[in-house]
């Protein structure tokens, strides 16, 4: 049997998160021992994928960073180009492997944070604490105990909500054989791809150089395409519409993101909180995570040096959610067409004010003005019935 002040149960970027900054000295605060608990190799260990979230130029993690950039440029149905500089801000590409990789040099230096493969079995409150009972890769059983517990493996199932539509994407690592890409700019949203009957659908494009980039075909939508419709898509985006038929995929990744309405629970007894997307911390309207994950695990640090009882913030502000749920039910219900929608936002507000919107930084005189520059009928109608409308478990389609 183990035993911590603190048990983190998984190592994706939230797990990772806060492992890392326990790992760290704090001047005056109490030395922490800390069990991470990680999947074995194998389908509970999270597939590599891509975070982007957006921050000053100088950050914590550049040292994993791909590749950042400060421009912006979001490209409507019909091809008119909106670009948009955010400066202070830098919009940064990270891959999971440098990330873990980064932050795996930093615990291996760490006197108090050990690192154990295990597959979790439960988690459960006892007096003073939590007790995980987990089997280690050959199959012997272990128990950690600690004062507290941190989960950040996925949800079986979603809480009910009033909507939920999937951000599902395929995206393409490739290559060409001659300068063809913008290293200055990232293609946020393309909406020259052909949109669905609910939702919206966009290219992505994160050049690393001129000559290999991150290509991605997403969409916002009820239901997920059949797994040759994403490679269809992204051959029909790279060679009918960007006009580029010679590149060589070097590799890929894909994903489906809940973005509902729910009202995410952040702790499941006295001593046991979840962290990460499992407590909220996607963002409903933009699918987001990966900034909220630092601010959510920075208080939970801070809270656990102050003596405090480490509950974890809410991914974003009841405001921000609220918002969200508007857009999210006038998307579903057809009332606003999304390409025009988001379009229409980067036209009329600059990037760098957009970015602190969808970061939950913008005080409420902006908020206002932003919505003022959607579609008010529609989405006032909308907010007016989501009261009234009744939370419904998600089925997967």
């Amino acid at each position: 049997m183990l035993q911590a002040d603190v048990a983190i149960v998984g190592a994706g970027a939230a797990g990772l998160s806060l492992a890392h900054r326990l790992a760290r000295p704090a001047t005056g605060a109490p030395r922490l021992s800390v069990v991470l608990l990680e999947a074995p190799p194998g389908p509970l260990r999270a597939p590599r994928r891509t975070w982007c979230f957006w921050e000053p130029a100088a950050g914590p993690y550049d040292a994993a960073v791909t590749a950042s950039w400060r421009t912006l440029r979001v490209r409507c149905p019909r091809g008119r180009v909106i670009e948009g500089d955010i400066t202070p801000l830098r919009y940064k590409m990270i891959r999971s492997d440098d990330f873990e990789e980064l932050v795996a040099r930093d615990l291996a230096c760490s006197a108090v944070v050990r690192r154990v493969e295990a597959a979790v079995d439960t988690v459960q409150g006892i007096a003073g604490g939590a007790e995980v009972q987990a089997y280690e890769g050959d199959g012997r059983p272990l128990t950690v105990r600690a004062r507290w517990v941190f989960d950040s493996r996925p949800l079986g199932s979603l809480p009910a909500a009033r909507t939920t539509l999937l951000q599902h994407f395929r995206g393409w690592f490739v290559r060409a054989g001659r300068p063809v890409f913008d290293p200055g700019a990232v293609e946020l949203m393309d909406f020259r791809t052909p949109q669905p009957e609910h939702g919206l659908s966009f290219g992505y494009v994160l050049p690393v150089s001129s000559r290999q980039a991150l290509v991605e075909y997403t969409e916002f939508s009820r239901e997920v395409l059949a797994p040759d419709g994403y490679d269809a898509a992204l051959r029909h985006y790279t060679e009918e519409i960007l006009g580029l038929r010679d590149l060589e995929v070097t590799s890929s990744e894909s994903g489906v993101i809940p973005m509902t309405d729910a009202p995410f629970a952040r702790e499941s007894g006295p001593s046991v909180f979840r962290i990460g997307a499992a407590s909220g911390a996607t963002r409903p309207s933009t699918g987001y995570t990966f900034a909220a994950v630092q601010r959510q695990t920075r208080a939970v640090a801070a809270a656990l040096r102050a003596g405090r009882r480490p509950l974890p913030p809410s991914g974003h502000a009841v405001r921000s959610r609220a918002m969200d749920a508007v857009l999210l039910r006038a998307l579903d219900s057809g009332r606003i067409d999304g390409a025009a929608f988001f379009a229409r936002l980067f036209e009329h507000v600059p990037a760098g004010r957009l970015l602190r919107f969808l970061d939950g930084r913008t005080r409420l005189h902006e908020d206002i003005a932003i919505g003022l520059r959607t579609p008010v009928r529609p989405m006032l109608r909308t907010a007016a019935e989501l009261p009234f409308l009744p939370r419904r478990p998600f089925t997967d389609p």
